[in-house]
């Protein structure tokens, strides 16, 4: 299979309460039109970025009623709470929590939803 832009990050699963999110390009300039050296705003406690995959949200215990219970029959199927982030979502997010990752030359955060301080969602898109 040929890596495209649309299919790269098609086999990364996110686990459990976590967001991928690829980082919004640096301005290396600032208002007043100062330049910033490089890392300065890499260093700064709160970035933004977008999200590219969701993980599945916070498991769930089982329900575990012991009339129905069959010891040793099949297990139940993992039970989520969706997390709110979703694909496409401009997220603000604490730097010091998100760990950063490098996957096909490209520069991405892995995140925890708890870092997660706001979301801009374009219904648009």
């Amino acid at each position: 299979m040929r890596i495209s832009e649309k299919n790269k990050l098609e086999k990364i699963i996110i686990v459990g309460d976590r967001v991928l999110i690829k980082p919004k390009t640096v301005r290396d300039q600032t208002k007043s039109g100062l330049y910033l050296p490089p890392g300065v705003q890499q260093k700064e406690k709160v970035q933004e970025g977008y999200i590219m995959k969701v993980g599945p949200g916070y498991p769930i215990p089982a329900d575990y009623g012991y009339e129905d219970e069959s010891w040793g029959g099949e297990e139940e199927e993992v039970r989520y709470i969706p997390l709110q982030a979703k694909e496409g979502d401009l997220a603000i997010y604490l730097q010091r929590d998100a760990i950063e990752i490098s996957y096909l030359d490209e520069r991405y955060f892995i995140v925890p939803q708890s870092a997660v301080l706001m979301l801009v969602r374009e219904e648009d898109l």
